[in-house]
């Protein structure tokens, strides 16, 4: 049985029995912060087991894609060990218990596959359930399962619990015996690998108050609403139906692993077993290969992109583990080509999106093959002559600092690092390799939280928004108003005046100063106080809910606790204002022409001009960028109203408005909308129309790493002040060329392109004026102890090639008999350099070309016996250089 069909009896079973059928959750876990991916099916439904929301239905029925990333070490040492699986979960929310539980799992695991189950054989199947759990053990006799059938066992096995305070319970677990060829008899208990676990009936019937360890959790009591949560493991079913041993042998991952050897000339074993059997090395790496390209594709394809943070990185990990594995079995060409189409054919029959959407996610995987590729080049170089150096030193392990550097300079993972080292029989210093990621890691967050804090202790900070509670915005509505000053900062702490001149940071009880955040640059105005007037330079929020204005005194004195007034520049808060709405309608736009995949990945909005940054594996065409613009000023011509509400998370995500990626939201969010155009989770200040935006004009677009591109634009005035200088640009090359304004890139091009084959004719006129000269020098050798020497200088500017071709051409027109060493030098950019060139006669008299170079420049310099070079003194020294060279000839 297919595992697809396998996933379809399951859901129309449960349906069929009053569940509601509910869609996967995406893998990234974006509303869980304790988690990276969905790990089991269960995930989804976690505020309904807690009583944190209520279930908008009794009876639920899924199949769960899942990744759990603890096992990827572990991928490829065993049969079962796999980073993405699926997990059939059926659910209940205080409806039925466990007498319907249990015959629902029953009637739907041996009910022939005629009648739609999956006709297991019952005198095959064992259940568990916990040693005390009476109740579960008559459901499962009145069921017809034998007594001797029927295991119980202890707490680490059939009780469960999530590791905190809460709902916890007994499980029940089905066990399939594969038969007397896996092992011994005697059901789970005794052979686990012979009796293959694949469903899990969770009982979540108590809970459990605080304790202090997740194994010793005190039990409250019974919980009055008694809820279900049962786990199938997909993979393994499929294995039990498909007559296999192994998950790597189902029909979702055999063709990978299948392509992987059939590329690799290796054979997979088949029936290696539960462990990578020794007579067949390779399985291993075919394994590996075959899950971690089965888990990007799902990764793509829900979302995830590789980078160097959070999913993005297990997504890379995953990724070059792939790809090393396949070229370290003999594949050294591009795999994922080979391999990926696969992957979507075997999964595609689940979730059609992985096909519809199959070219975006071969264009970040593709690219990311290519990038890791070059990677390796490097890298593996690097750390090849660092396992040699530590070898022929007596080291057993890599220094910490190569690792790092590694890391830091060349893109070179760390897991990478530990794994190459350990084929080769070295340890790395991983406590010092992290030692420097955390130095690395501390000066950065030091250098932003400086940015925040203006180096003032956070305690400082802590202590004033104690006192009085967080400030107030109001810059949403009103750009001036009354206010009282709460509190002054020095660089030394609070303080109680400040007089002209002074640097201060100033704490008011309401402000309509907006402070950086969320891509937007800060607020800039006046604060009035007393006599005082201060002049705000830029206002942070160092600690959630404080707003601090970082100013310069520049009139009188200003006091804490004096009444005040607050007035932002409102020139500047329009253009930041239009440049924030533009940035929103760019990240819908490049959505709507490039695919929801082309999300925000930052921003900057300043007075007249934003920079917008987004994940796409390409860059982005010409044409397109234009039809973006052109789509982006069509709204601002619409005149469409642009309208900011709150509502809850919840609601926002129903009516579709955009979220940043991993970013957190509270249970109330902002909701900023530009008609029916864009939709955004937004904090900032914005125009009331689109036509106050004017013009957007888009200036480039560029890679700033892998898979993420930047757009900058200008908006506004800027972006007018902009076109009137490049018309005016334009007009004056029009007027020099004179053609109309329309021809004028051409007739630059044209222009460029005669400039560029001058400057190649110039290139090989300087090159025959150079190489002219050469037999006229041979011919004039000079006799230095039987070595014919010619030194000379070659004419100034002439290009490093030119001066080794001169030197290679003078050697070549003296008698191959003849001893002769040739020295060229030359003078550029206020440099002298020095070419030395050697035949074949003059080094069995033992010179070398290397040695008269280092003689040259006193060790410096280098290359081969027969041809060197060296640089770096001053052009001066030229004359000397060649003095130097037949010195050392006539000491030789």
């Amino acid at each position: 049985m297919k595992t697809a069909e396998i996933k379809r009896r399951y859901l129309a079973h449960f349906e069929a029995n009053g569940h509601t059928v509910v869609p996967s959750a995406p893998l990234p876990a974006i509303s869980d912060p304790n988690l990276l991916f969905v790990n089991a099916g269960m995930v989804q439904f976690v505020p309904y087991f807690l009583g944190q929301q209520t279930p908008p239905y009794q009876r639920a029925v899924s199949v769960q894609k899942c990744i759990r990333t603890p096992d990827i070490d572990e991928v490829g040492k065993t049969s079962r060990h796999g980073t993405f699986f699926q997990m059939n979960g059926n659910f209940s929310f205080g409806d039925y218990f466990k007498a319907g539980a249990i015959p629902l799992a029953w009637d739907l695991v041996t009910k022939s596959q005629a009648d739609g189950g999956f006709g297991l054989d019952p005198e095959r199947v064992w259940p568990t359930v916990y040693l005390d759990d009476d109740e579960a053990y008559e459901i499962w006799r009145s069921v017809g399962v034998p007594a001797e059938r029927i295991v119980r066992r202890g707490k680490a096995d059939n009780f469960w619990s999530m590791g905190i305070p809460g709902p916890c319970g007994p499980c029940s677990e089905l066990f399939y015996d594969r038969g007397p060829e896996y092992g011994r008899e005697g059901g789970p208990a005794v052979d686990e690998d012979r009796y293959m676990e694949f469903w899990n009936l969770v009982f979540m019937q108590f809970e459990r108050g605080p304790g202090t360890t997740k194994d010793d959790y005190p039990i409250l009591g019974d919980l009055p609403a008694k809820n279900i949560d049962t786990g199938m493991g997909l993979e393994r079913m499929a294995s039990i139906l498909q007559g296999v041993d192994n998950l790597y042998e189902i029909d979702e991952v055999r063709p990978i692993l299948a392509r992987a050897a059939e590329l690799t000339g290796k054979r997979y074993g088949a029936h290696s077993g539960h462990v990578a059997s020794e007579s067949h090395p390779d399985d291993v790496r075919l394994r590996v290969i075959a899950d971690h390209v089965r888990t990007a594709l799902m990764l793509i394809g829900d979302g995830v992109t590789p980078s160097n943070e959070g999913r993005g990185y297990v997504l890379r990990r995953i990724m070059r583990r792939a790809i090393r594995s396949i070229r370290l079995l003999g594949w050294q060409d591009r795999a994922l080509p080979e391999l990926l189409p696969v992957a979507r054919d075997c999964m595609a029959p689940s979730y059609p999106e992985l096909a519809t959407d199959f070219d975006r996610i071969a264009d970040y995987a593709y690219a990311e093959e290519e990038a890791f590729l070059s990677t390796l080049r490097a890298g593996t170089t690097i750390l090849d002559t660092a396992i040699a150096e530590t070898r022929t030193a007596g080291g057993s392990a890599l220094s910490g600092a190569k690792a790092f550097q590694l890391h830091d300079t060349y893109g070179f993972p760390i897991d990478l690092t530990l794994e190459i080292a350990a084929e080769q029989g070295l340890t790395v210093d991983d406590e010092g390799f992290r030692r420097l990621m955390a130095d690395q890691r501390t000066r950065a967050k030091a250098d932003a939280q400086a940015r925040k804090t203006g180096h003032v202790d956070l305690s400082a900070y802590r202590s004033v928004l104690d006192a009085g509670g967080p400030v107030t915005f109001t810059g949403y509505s009103e750009v001036s108003r009354e206010s009282t000053v709460r509190a002054l900062l020095g660089a030394d702490g609070p303080r109680q005046a400040a007089t002209e001149g002074d640097t201060i940071e100033l704490v008011l009880d309401t402000t309509p100063f907006y402070a950086e955040g969320g891509g937007q640059q800060p607020d800039q105005g006046m604060i009035t106080v007393g006599g005082g007037q201060v002049e705000v330079l830029d206002v942070q929020q160092p600690v959630p809910g404080l707003i601090v204005h970082r100013a310069r005194v520049i009139r009188g004195e200003v006091r804490a606790g004096e009444a005040g007034f607050a007035e932002i520049d409102t020139t500047r808060r329009r253009a930041i204002s239009r440049s924030h709405t533009a940035t929103h309608l760019v990240h819908q736009t490049m959505r709507n022409f490039l695919g929801e995949s082309a999300t925000q990945a930052g921003s900057l909005n300043a007075p007249g001009r934003l920079r917008f940054d987004f994940n796409t594996p390409t860059g982005v065409s010409p044409s397109v960028l234009r039809d973006v613009e052109q789509q982006v000023n069509e709204v601002l011509l619409a005149d469409l109203e642009v309208h900011a509400f709150i509502t809850s998370l919840d609601e926002a995500r129903r009516i579709g408005a955009m979220a940043l990626f991993g970013e957190k939201y509270g249970e109330e969010v902002r909701v900023v909308e530009v008609g029916d155009y864009a939709r955004e989770l937004c904090g900032g200040t914005h125009v009331a129309r689109s036509a106050q935006l004017g013009l957007v004009k888009i200036l480039s677009e560029s890679s700033i790493g892998s898979g993420v591109r930047r757009v900058e634009a200008l908006v506004g005035m800027d972006a007018f002040g902009f076109l009137a200088k490049e018309h005016l640009l334009v007009s004056r090359l029009a007027e020099l060329y004179r053609v109309p304004n329309d021809q004028v890139a051409d007739r630059v091009e044209q222009t460029v392109t005669q400039l560029r084959d001058a400057e190649k004719e110039l290139e090989k006129l300087r090159a025959q004026l150079v190489l002219g000269g050469a037999a006229a020098l041979a011919a004039q050798a000079k006799d230095v102890r039987g070595v014919a020497y010619v030194g000379t200088e070659a004419p100034e500017g002439a290009a490093g090639n030119d001066v080794r071709t001169l030197a290679q051409e003078i050697r070549g027109k003296i008698d191959p008999a003849r001893p002769a060493v040739v020295a060229v030098a030359a003078r550029s950019n206020g440099k002298a350099s020095l070419v030395v060139a050697v035949n074949a006669a003059a080094r069995s008299r033992g010179l070398a070309a290397s040695d008269l170079v280092k003689a040259a420049f006193s060790g410096r310099g280098g290359g081969s016996p027969d041809l060197a070079q060296g640089g770096g003194l001053p052009a001066a020294e030229a004359p000397n250089l060649l003095l130097t060279v037949e010195k050392a000839i006539t000491e030789a």
